[in-house]
């Protein structure tokens, strides 16, 4: 059968679907099951007579969509909080992957831009930080202490104010994503480059590894997370530039969805970051080595497990309970 036949044939079925996927008509657990069946049937004859089609693309991404919500209405009777981040999370980071990627090459390359800026342009760190900044590191440098400023406020202010803050450039990051993901590039990139020669104008004074024990801390999740959030603002802002087979519209809405869900799992670790910049960062200094390693490689691990290498476990865990796409 030609491939226009069989689209032709199963187009009214497939707009069936979108419409149970959008929640445009009511379904139960049992016809979503029916419908993933036939649509698995027509994926597996598109593969098979179009393997390089776009309706192969179209029908392995409702399959997906359709599995997830039966999955979901099997889930959200025991507990939907834990589903969201055991399950919803991780298949949707494993789906967009590719954007992931993206975002993880983009702050390195631009971490290194502000390395090199401040290695090669001596006034780079006072435009980028402010000279206010600058002398006071100074002086707390002079003084012995190169990250005095995490003292400074109590623990309880300190947690609330940089938690919040840390929060409201995540929620930049995700939301700025709706002009065409070119919102989201450049916070990602201010922040980067402010990162890279931050960084290393510790080095340039000498003090790098009493920099990394006070930044880092905290910012192992504080960082990724930023990275994270700015993955789901360049999805949102995907959404809107390639729709695929979907009206841009509905393309909008899946887009806004799995965005914003991978945008909320960020803020336990926000929240996290924020808390061990406020009770533990301020006595790095006095910390022993070994402890500061640990905390900074145990906080990196558990957000870099959950990001980079559950969504796989997850993954690989749902396809040995359904068949192929």
């Amino acid at each position: 059968m030609r491939e226009v036949a069989f689209i032709k044939q199963n187009k009214a079925k497939w707009l069936d679907f979108e419409q149970a996927i959008f929640g445009k008509s009511k379904k139960n657990p049992d016809e979503m099951a029916s419908l993933y069946i036939h649509l698995v049937n027509d994926l597996s004859y598109a593969q098979t007579y179009y393997p390089k089609s776009k309706t192969v693309i179209y029908l392995n991404y409702l399959a997906s969509q359709i599995y997830q919500k039966i999955y979901k209405t099997k889930r959200e009777d025991k507990n939907r909080f834990v589903y969201f981040f055991s399950t919803e999370v991780p298949l949707l980071v494993y789906q967009y992957k590719r954007y992931l990627l993206y975002s993880f090459l983009l702050f390195f390359c631009c971490v290194t831009i502000g390395v090199v800026s401040a290695k090669y342009d001596t006034d780079f760190v006072r435009l980028i930080l402010g000279d206010y900044y600058v002398n006071m590191t100074l002086e707390n440098i002079e003084k012995g202490n190169p990250v005095a400023v995490y003292k400074s406020g109590s623990n309880w202010g300190s947690f609330i104010g940089i938690t919040l803050n840390n929060l409201y450039v995540g929620a930049k990051c995700y939301i700025y994503g709706i002009f065409l993901g070119i919102g989201t590039f450049y916070v990602l990139i201010q922040n980067c480059i402010m990162l890279g020669s931050f960084q290393y104008f510790f080095c340039q004074q000498g003090v790098f590894w009493e920099s990394v024990r006070g930044i880092w801390i905290h910012g192992s999740m504080e960082i990724f997370a930023i990275v994270i959030e700015s993955t789901a603002g360049f999805i949102l802002g995907a959404s809107i530039l390639f729709p695929k087979t979907f009206s841009r519209m509905n393309s909008l809405k899946i887009g806004f969805r799995n965005s914003f869900k991978i945008f909320l799992s960020t803020i336990p670790f926000t929240i996290a970051a924020g808390f061990l910049e406020g009770f533990i960062t301020r006595y790095s200094i006095d910390m022993p080595n070994w402890l500061s390693v640990f905390i900074i490689v145990a906080t990196l691990s558990i957000i870099s497990f959950y990001y980079l290498v559950f969504p796989f476990i997850v993954n690989k865990k749902i396809k040995n309970h359904v068949p192929t796409l």
